[in-house]
């Protein structure tokens, strides 16, 4: 009898460790996932990137300073379910800023311009 209870826990253990297993996968996939979406902050809508777009099929977005143009492409993939060709980063430097007497600065950002393959579109809405 003792044999079969010892069975029941090895059981109960494979069973224990496959749940943790699934839910560290889990944790994992959900890190990826809110990593992706945090590297977009906006799509930079001005005069120069709504010509961009109608010219050449290309998109402007600011995205975290720390980003890599993999992490940019990817990110706008999964995000647009779009083919990306190209990833072009600028860092604009933070600015001073005078008000009257009050001096500050404009803070800096990093901004990516996409190129998406022929015939796909991007439709950003301006918030």
């Amino acid at each position: 009898m003792a044999i079969n209870i010892f069975k029941k826990e090895e059981g109960k253990k494979e069973v224990v460790k496959e749940v943790i297993k699934k839910e560290a996968v889990k944790k994992q996939v959900k890190s990826l996932v809110t990593q992706i979406w945090n590297v977009l902050k906006s799509p930079s809508i001005t005069e120069k990137a709504v010509n961009m777009t109608s010219q050449g099929n290309f998109y402007t977005f600011e995205v975290e300073r720390t980003a890599n143009k993999m992490q940019i492409k990817k990110a706008i993939e999964a995000k647009y379910t779009v083919d990306v060709l190209q990833v072009r980063t600028i860092n604009i430097p933070s600015k001073k800023v005078r008000r009257g007497k009050i001096e500050g600065t404009r803070s800096g950002y990093k901004k990516a311009i996409v190129k998406l393959k022929e015939g796909q579109k991007i439709e950003v809405v301006s918030q």
